[in-house]
């Protein structure tokens, strides 16, 4: 999709235009019948903007942080809030955030950028064993599912345990519809700098998506790497 921002957007008759980027969220299925689900965003024309390069680092920053993170025992809720933070700081950084990081993403301002969960177990479908209910699979009676906009769609909150295979897919979007209603309401307005988030309607969004599996000390990202580094990125689009 060139709308990134749009969240399981349905359209795909988008015409490419440099500029742009692309956000490829992409699944298969092996001989096994175990699914995959990885996402990678594209600068349509090969090179990112400046802008666009900034919010991709601060993704990728995300992703690593998170993805070094996991082990078994380890609250998946955890490497969701700790992603966050790495968001709430890198757009702190970039004036688009304001006030204690900590204190942005415990009420949720961050979610006006991030509004979905890192990620969600994986199996033989997708979104593994989901038909039963989220609640059954990625909450269990230590964890409770959050009522706040954004965490409330996280998918898996539990304990880790060896041998779950899940996404860790963080993103940074820039919804206009969300963006106007919250201005409006001048919701957050101490952690949300409205005026420099405006210049930046119209980004649409980048999401990066992984597959990992827990081990007995950490985890493992599964497949064989697929470029994800700026620079590496960059050079793929322009071969």
């Amino acid at each position: 999709s060139v709308h990134g921002e749009i969240l399981h957007n349905h359209g795909h008759g988008n015409v490419l235009r440099e500029g742009q980027l692309l956000v490829n969220d992409s699944g298969a299925e092996a001989n096994s019948h175990y699914a995959a689900d990885i996402t990678r965003t594209m600068p349509v024309g090969g090179k990112f903007s400046t802008r666009q390069k900034e919010i991709y680092q601060i993704v990728l920053n995300a992703q690593m942080a998170t993805i070094d993170m996991l082990k078994p025992q380890l609250p998946y809720k955890e490497a969701h809030l700790q992603a966050a933070k790495v968001i709430a700081q890198g757009l702190k950084e970039l004036g688009l955030m304001r006030g204690d990081v900590e204190e942005a993403v415990a009420v949720g301002a961050h979610a006006l950028f991030f509004p979905h969960g890192l990620g969600h177990m994986m199996g033989l479908d997708v979104h593994d064993m989901e038909n039963l209910g989220e609640d059954y699979v990625g909450y269990d009676d230590t964890v409770q599912r959050s009522d706040q906009f954004g965490l409330a769609y996280l998918r898996l909150a539990k304990k880790l345990q060896t041998g779950f295979v899940l996404t860790v897919e963080p993103g940074i979007y820039f919804i206009p519809a969300l963006i106007e209603k919250w201005r409006a309401e001048k919701k957050f307005d101490s952690f949300l700098d409205y005026e420099k988030i405006a210049s930046y309607i119209g980004f649409g969004g980048i999401r990066i998506e992984d597959d990992v599996v827990i081990t007995e000390s950490g985890c493992r990202v599964l497949g064989k790497p697929i470029p994800k580094a700026v620079d590496e990125v960059e050079q793929v689009c322009s071969a």
